[in-house]
C-alpha cells in the first residue's frame, strides 16, 4: 500500500542566501525537514520583486505551526530591532519605491522596491 504524499508549501522568502540558510540551519537543528529554492537568482538579482521572489524556504504543510513557533524566537525577527537614534522598539519594515528613470519605468516589473526599517517614535529610517 502506498503512502499519501505530504504537501510541501513555501513558508517564506528571503532577500539573501545568507538569511535563508540561517533559518534553514535553525530548522535543521530542530529536525524539521526543509529545503531552499531560487538561491541562484539572488546572486544575479539581489532584490525581491514580482519576477524574482527571493530565496524560498519550503516545508511540509504539517510542520507549519511548529516552524512558526521555532522562528518566532529567531534573531532575524523585527521584534528585536531597536532604533539607533532613540532606542525605541517600535520599529516597522516598510517598502519604499526606488526613484525610476525612463528605462526603469519601461521595465518597472523588474525594478525592486527598497525595504527600510522605520522607527514609529522618531521616524528615523535605515537599511
Amino acid at each position: 500500500m502506498e503512502e499519501a504524499a505530504e504537501k510541501i508549501i513555501v513558508y517564506d522568502s528571503y532577500d539573501t542566501v545568507v538569511q535563508a540558510n540561517l533559518v534553514k540551519t535553525k530548522l535543521d537543528a530542530y529536525g524539521i525537514p526543509c529545503f531552499l529554492s531560487e538561491e541562484n537568482f539572488t546572486t544575479w538579482y539581489p532584490f525581491r520583486n514580482q519576477l524574482f521572489p527571493g530565496v524560498r524556504l519550503h516545508i511540509f504543510e504539517k510542520d507549519y505551526d511548529q516552524v512558526r513557533e521555532i522562528l518566532m524566537d529567531s534573531p532575524l525577527s523585527i521584534e528585536e530591532t531597536i532604533c539607533s537614534e532613540c532606542g525605541s522598539k517600535e520599529v516597522t519594515i516598510e517598502e519604499i519605491e526606488v526613484e525610476k528613470g525612463f528605462m526603469d519605468t519601461l521595465l518597472s516589473f523588474i525594478q525592486p522596491n527598497k525595504k527600510v526599517y522605520r522607527c514609529k517614535k522618531c521616524q528615523h529610517e535605515w537599511d
